[in-house]
């Protein structure tokens, strides 16, 4: 059995490794992916630009916008008094927002009424400007607090004590809100879950698509042993994958990962389970290559939406939150996670883990029934 099931392994592993652009799947992709992840893909909005319409042109209007300009998370690209030309370079994606400021901003504000300053925010992109609009309102918030202190000094001459609360954050785990710390340790799992259903789907119906599964199931070889010879090295693959992804995660980046690392070893057992019986059964329903990597697709994308992975759950509808505890990717992507940023063992995600590995007997031994019978 043992000799018939290496014999099924080598031949695999030859047929994989010998195309070069299956090899880039499995040895490139990793490597690209986790440096657009670290570089490109960030929540972290800075440096928005803007066009200022300053119609006040005081002290005060220039205080204003120099808090703007000054925090770090606004860029002045323009300065004009045509709300024509403002608009356009909104249109035209040249800045982000238009910080409008109309005459008699400093009179209302010595006057002790309420001076009003207008930003309107480019909504086509509503991620952005949610943190835009927060921003700003946290600026206008610190200059209002400045403006009613000063103006208490120079009525009565001295500093005018201001009740408040003074809240002072901190982030756990992941101390610098850094978004690489919590999109590229979730490489793992997106990795893993595609290259494991591609190779596993494709590989097992090439074998239909030219004939050879028939000739190879005439000889001694039992179903069983020919499904461990074509899963096993796409499970070697994947690890292969989570070792690469946790090493460029570490060194490259200087992602800490605070937890074991037999543990995560372990969640990619559990999870492979999944994934790989997943890629058993697209391959009982498929008859070429193409439907297998189209089917393969149609797995994929609904179940890195329902993960967690770029949406939060808790915003779903209910009944779709309820669909998430459907797909592994979930609480990989927890264990990964707890792995990696807080450090926590098996006695804190032993839950996630018994959810993989039930997910996992289930579903690879609904495929695995499948095959024999599609075999037969």
């Amino acid at each position: 059995m043992w000799e018939r099931i290496l014999t099924m392994l080598r031949k695999e592993f030859r047929s994989v490794f010998r195309d070069p652009r299956m090899r880039f799947v499995i040895l490139g992709l990793p490597v690209v992916q986790t440096l657009i992840f670290g570089y490109a893909v960030t929540l972290d909005v800075r440096h928005v630009k803007f066009v200022l319409i300053d119609r006040d042109n005081t002290p005060a209007s220039r205080a204003l916008v120099s808090r703007f300009t000054g925090s770090g998370y606004f860029d002045l690209v323009r300065q004009t008094d045509s709300e024509t030309d403002a608009s356009a370079a909104l249109d035209s994606a040249g800045a982000s927002a238009i910080l409008q400021i109309d005459s008699g901003f400093a009179a209302d504000l010595d006057g002790g009424r309420t001076a009003t300053a207008q930003l309107v925010v480019d909504g086509s992109d509503s991620n952005t400007a949610r943190f835009v609009l927060n921003y700003s309102s946290i600026i206008a918030g610190t200059f209002n607090s400045d403006v009613v202190l000063s103006q208490a000094l120079r009525r009565t001459g001295r500093v005018v004590p201001a009740g408040g609360v003074d809240l002072r954050g901190r982030a756990w785990f992941n101390a610098d809100l850094e978004s690489r710390n919590f999109y590229v340790p979730g490489i793992i799992a997106t990795l893993v879950m595609l290259v494991s259903l591609m190779l596993t789907g494709m590989a097992i119906v090439r074998e239909k698509e030219v004939g050879t599964i028939e000739q190879i199931m005439v000889t001694p070889i039992r179903p069983v042993e020919f499904i461990l010879g074509k899963c096993a090295p796409f499970a070697v693959i994947g690890y292969i994958n989570v070792v690469m992804v946790t090493l460029i995660g570490l060194f490259w980046f200087h992602i800490p990962m605070r937890g074991s690392f037999p543990l995560l070893l372990l969640g990619t057992t559990f999870f492979l389970l999944s994934t790989l019986g997943i890629g058993l059964f697209i391959s009982t329903v498929c008859r070429t290559q193409q439907q297998a990597m189209m089917t393969t697709f149609f797995f994929f994308f609904p179940a890195m939406l329902l993960s967690g992975f770029v949406y939060p759950i808790a915003n779903m509808p209910p009944a779709v939150q309820w669909l998430t505890y459907l797909d592994p990717l979930r609480y990989f992507l927890i264990i990964i996670r707890g792995v990696f940023l807080k450090g926590v063992g098996l006695d804190i995600l032993w839950p996630q883990a018994a959810a993989l590995l039930a997910i996992g007997l289930g579903v690879m031994t609904f495929a695995v029934t499948r095959f024999h019978k599609t075999l037969a």
